[in-house]
């Protein structure tokens, strides 16, 4: 099955962040969000991708050109943005012979799309639409449907608007003749435009609920959320379990004998934690950091390559990449970039 992801956005509110790097690419676990869902979607049979691009595209290529995803990615880049639809009708070349999968690259969810392909075929849909419930529908697309169809949608309705509980997940599976829908060369927006047009000319769209675990990587705080969700077992990722071991990455870091590691806790490869450093719980040490001396770093994200020095303090922050944090500075809900610091605002 093949994937298309829609990764053009410029994550502006996620910044500072994204200041740097696009949003399907920050980090989570050491490795950037968008080669995470990669790998959970290779374990349900996709097997070959394209990436529609626009903002720092050129990441996407540099990236994955050095770190092999196991399948093949093809890349389509915007000029200018152009919308949800408009970048699925660009990418129309790739799709033109069986049922594809289309995932927003900024959301994290457990849904097993072999299992929502089945449901799409055995439904005869035009167009199946991942759904999961939210308590406040508010900020999204709301989804009204009658049995296992749309029937209507609302995008980020009042609180008076609100008909149902429903979302737009973000995850759909298109037949190739839906692209034909999609007007060229301008914006579109798959939400507001396309979907009601299908329903207005009698296509099936179809709603599968099968998400348990969906987040919408919008917020620093929504960042920071998923990192302990992940920790809490509530979302799982390849290769770290950390109710069996709540150390991941032990042995590819260097970790002095009077060094503390509170689990849970995970450290990238050549992550180094000097002595007396305290680190943890759910703690994130990415590849080549260096934890100082007597320091410590507790509910907090290091991206790659930070270097604290002795006695520093890092309390439910984030601090991205190549970061020096000088001896004795305390963090506390914070963004540290090295040229800027953003509060935080984090239980």
């Amino acid at each position: 099955m093949k994937t298309l992801f829609l990764a053009g956005g410029m994550g502006t509110r996620l910044r500072p962040l994204t200041d740097r790097v696009p949003k399907p690419m920050v980090p989570v676990m050491g490795k950037p969000l968008l080669e995470r869902n990669i790998e959970r979607l290779k374990s349900n049979g996709v097997d070959e991708v394209v990436l529609c691009t626009c903002y720092r595209a050129e990441d996407f290529e540099v990236y994955f050109g050095r770190s092999d995803p196991g399948l093949p990615v093809h890349y389509v880049t915007e000029d200018t943005p152009l919308g949800t639809g408009g970048a699925i009708k660009n990418a129309q070349r790739y799709f033109d012979r069986e049922a594809f999968l289309i995932f927003n690259a900024d959301i994290v969810s457990d849904i097993d799309v072999g299992k929502m392909l089945r449901f799409h075929k055995r439904k005869k849909a035009d167009v199946t639409i991942a759904s999961t419930y939210v308590e406040d529908p508010t900020q999204y697309g709301v989804i009204e449907f009658d049995g296992d169809y749309v029937i209507t949608f609302k995008e980020k309705p009042k609180p008076y608007e609100v008909i149902s509980h429903y979302i737009n997940a973000g995850v759909y599976i298109f037949e190739p003749d839906v692209l034909k829908m999609i007007p060229t060369s301008r914006a579109v927006s798959v939400e507001r435009e396309v979907f009601p047009k299908l329903l207005e000319n009698g296509k099936r769209i179809a709603v599968y609920k099968g998400c348990t675990y969906w987040l919408d990587l919008g917020t620093p705080e929504k960042y920071m959320q998923l990192h302990r969700d992940i920790f809490e077992g509530r979302c799982g990722i390849c290769g770290a379990d950390f109710s069996v071991e709540p150390v991941a990455g032990r042995e590819l870091a260097k970790v002095h004998p009077s060094a503390v590691l509170r689990g849970p806790v995970f450290l990238g490869e050549g992550a180094r934690i000097e002595a007396g450093a305290i680190v943890g719980p759910n703690a994130v040490v990415g590849a080549h950091s260096i934890v100082g001396k007597k320091s410590a770093v507790e509910n907090s994200i290091l991206w790659d390559s930070v270097e604290l020095a002795k006695n520093t303090q890092v309390f439910n922050s984030v601090i991205t990449a190549d970061c020096s944090v000088e001896c004795g500075l305390r963090l506390m809900k914070s963004i540290y970039t090295g040229e800027a610091q953003k509060s935080l605002a984090v239980s």
